[in-house]
C-alpha cells in the first residue's frame, strides 16, 4: 500500500513539477492577508480580578456533541467525528482546561492557531486579490468561543444599536431591506421629498479590527473586565500560516484583526460597530454586519444633514482604523417627483462616490425606481438554469419526493429569497414569469407544489407574528394594537402612494386583521 501511495505521489511531482512560483506564493498570500496588521498594537493587559465565569462538564459535552462531523479538522488534526463520538469521555477534561484558561484571562497558543487555505475567486488568478482565504482553526477552540458566545449574548443590553440585523436572533436580511424600503416609501409619501441611499464598502472589515479598542466598548456595554481581558488574550498573538498544495508559509503573529474561521469574530464585530449609528433624525444607517447602508432622507432639497451625516460615519472610520472602499462605495438616488432637479454628487476623502441606478443589496437587485423587473429577471434566469439539473435528475430516475425535495433546496430558495421585502410590489407580468418557473417545476417533479403568492401569504404573516412577539425588533411599533373591544386588530398604516400600500409592512397589518 506504501508503495503505491509513493508511486501516485511521484507521478503527480513529474505531471505537475513544483516551481518557484508555487513555493513563494503561500508567503506572499499571508502576508497579504495580513497586510492590514497594526504592528503598534499594546499587548500588555491592564490587571483585574480574575474571570468569575466558569462551565459545567454538561455544558461542554452538549456543546461537543453538537458539533458537526463534516467540519474540517483544524492545525490541532482533532476531527470533529472524535469529538463528538467521545463527547462525554472528552468533557472533564475540557472543561478544566477552559475555566483555567477564563480563570486566567488567558487563550493556549495551541487553541490560537490558524491555516488559510486560499481559494480563487474566479477561475483565472491575475492577482492576490483574487484568492478568498478559508482559515482553518481548532475544533475544540470553536465549541469554547460557543459557550462564551452564549454567556455574552446573555449579558448584553437591549439598547445595542436595533438597525444592525446581523447575528441576532429574529433578524435578518428580509428585515433590514424591508426596514429600508419602509424607511424610504414612508418619507417617498410626502411632499417635495427623495431618498439618497450610500452603499458603503469596507476594505476587510473583520481584519481591521484593533482589539484594545473594542475591549474599551466591550466593557462600556458592561461586560466583566476579566472577561474583556481574556477576549484581548484570544484576538492578539495568533499564529496564523498559509498553505498551498503542500507548501507551507512561514508563520505571522497576528495582533489585529477578528480572525476567520473563528465562531466569536461575528459578534465582537458587530458589538465594535454598536455606536456607529445616525447622528441626524432624518437619516439611518442600516447595518448587517460589515454590509452598511445610509438612508438619508431629503426634503425640500436640504442635504445638509445627510451630508454631514456621510462626513462623521468617515471620521468614525478613521478613529476606528476602518477603511471606506470609496471605489466600491456606491449611491443611489430615489426620486419620484415630476420635477427633478440636478444632484450633487457625495464625496468620501476627495473622491466622487459613483451613482448608480440599481444596487445588489444585500442580495436583492434594488433600483432607483423601486421596481423589481431587474431582481426577477436576474433569479428567474438562475432558477431556469437549476431547472436543467431537474430535468436530469428525473432522466435517472429519482422519486419525486427527491425531485420535489431538489426543488425546494435549489430553485424556491432561489424565487422566494426576501420575497417579504418585494414580492408585494412587483408587476403582474413579473408574477407570471416567476410562476411560469414553478409551473415548469411542477411538470418534471409530477407533484403539486405551492404558488408563489401562497409563499408569499405564508411568510409575512408568519414574520408578523415574530415581530409582534419581539418588543427589541425594530419594526415592533409598526404592529400598534387597536382598542380592546377589538382584540387582534392592529392599526393601518396611512398611505397614498402604491408602492407603499403594497409593502411587506402595510401586507402583513391587513393579513393579521383579515385573521382575525
Amino acid at each position: 500500500m506504501w508503495q503505491g501511495l509513493q508511486s501516485i505521489t511521484d507521478y503527480r511531482k513529474k505531471a505537475s513539477p513544483v516551481t518557484d512560483q508555487d513555493v513563494l506564493l503561500p508567503g506572499r498570500l499571508n502576508n497579504f492577508f495580513a497586510r492590514f496588521e497594526d504592528n503598534t498594537v499594546p499587548l500588555t493587559r491592564p490587571a483585574t480580578k480574575t474571570c468569575g465565569l466558569s462551565f459545567t462538564a454538561a455544558e461542554v459535552s452538549k456543546t461537543f456533541k453538537r458539533v458537526n462531523p463534516r467540519k474540517a479538522a483544524g492545525p490541532d488534526g482533532i476531527p470533529s467525528r472524535a469529538l463528538r463520538a467521545c463527547a462525554d469521555q472528552l468533557a472533564g477534561v475540557f472543561t478544566d482546561i477552559f475555566n483555567q484558561s477564563l480563570y486566567q484571562s488567558a487563550v493556549p497558543t495551541c487553541f490560537k492557531r490558524a491555516t488559510i487555505v486560499p481559494v480563487p475567486k474566479k477561475a483565472k488568478v491575475t492577482e492576490l486579490n483574487d484568492y478568498r482565504p478559508v482559515a482553518l482553526t481548532s475544533v475544540i477552540m470553536k465549541c469554547f468561543e460557543r459557550l462564551v458566545k452564549d454567556h455574552i449574548t446573555s449579558t448584553l443590553p437591549d439598547t445595542l444599536d436595533p438597525l444592525q440585523f446581523a447575528y441576532r436572533p429574529n433578524r435578518s436580511t428580509d428585515d433590514a431591506i424591508s426596514t429600508t424600503l419602509h424607511t424610504a416609501l414612508t418619507h417617498l409619501d410626502k411632499r417635495n421629498t427623495y431618498v439618497r441611499m450610500l452603499f458603503i464598502d469596507y476594505s476587510s472589515a473583520f481584519n481591521t479590527i484593533v482589539p484594545s479598542k473594542l475591549v474599551i466598548k466591550l466593557e462600556t456595554l458592561g461586560l466583566d473586565p476579566a472577561l474583556c481581558n481574556w477576549v484581548l488574550d484570544f484576538l492578539t498573538g495568533r499564529p496564523q500560516v498559509v498553505r498551498v498544495g503542500n507548501n507551507i508559509s512561514s508563520p505571522l503573529i497576528l495582533n489585529t484583526g477578528a480572525p476567520q474561521g473563528c465562531v466569536l469574530s461575528p459578534l465582537l464585530y458587530s458589538l465594535f460597530t454598536h455606536d456607529c449609528v445616525a447622528t441626524h433624525a432624518s437619516n439611518s444607517i442600516i447595518k448587517f454586519a460589515d454590509d452598511t447602508t445610509v438612508v438619508g432622507l431629503i426634503t425640500n432639497n436640504d442635504e445638509t444633514a445627510y451630508r454631514e451625516e456621510v462626513r462623521a460615519l468617515g471620521v468614525w472610520c478613521q478613529e476606528n482604523n476602518l477603511t471606506l472602499n470609496v471605489n466600491k462605495t456606491k449611491e443611489m438616488i430615489v426620486d419620484f417627483r415630476k420635477q427633478q432637479r440636478d444632484h450633487p454628487p457625495i464625496h468620501i476623502d476627495g473622491t466622487v462616490v459613483e451613482r448608480v441606478a440599481s444596487f445588489k443589496f444585500l442580495g436583492i437587485h434594488i433600483t432607483d425606481k423601486l421596481n423589481w423587473s431587474t431582481h426577477t429577471d436576474s433569479i428567474v434566469k438562475k432558477a431556469q438554469q437549476r431547472l436543467f439539473n431537474l430535468r436530469r435528475l428525473k432522466k435517472f430516475g429519482l422519486s419525486p419526493k427527491a425531485l420535489t425535495n431538489f426543488y425546494i433546496c435549489t430553485i424556491e430558495s432561489i424565487l422566494a429569497g426576501c420575497i417579504t421585502a418585494w414580492y408585494g410590489n412587483c408587476t403582474a407580468l413579473n408574477r407570471k414569469a416567476l410562476q411560469r418557473v414553478v409551473r415548469s417545476a411542477q411538470r418534471i417533479t409530477g407533484g403539486k407544489l405551492p404558488a408563489l403568492q401562497d409563499t408569499y401569504t405564508t411568510r409575512c404573516h408568519r414574520k408578523a407574528i415574530k415581530i409582534i412577539k419581539d418588543i427589541n425588533h425594530p419594526s415592533h411599533c409598526l404592529f400598534t394594537p387597536l382598542s380592546s373591544r377589538r382584540r387582534g386588530q392592529y392599526r393601518c398604516i396611512k398611505a397614498g402612494i402604491e408602492r407603499l400600500k403594497n409593502s411587506f409592512y402595510l401586507k402583513a397589518i391587513r393579513l393579521l386583521n383579515s385573521h382575525h
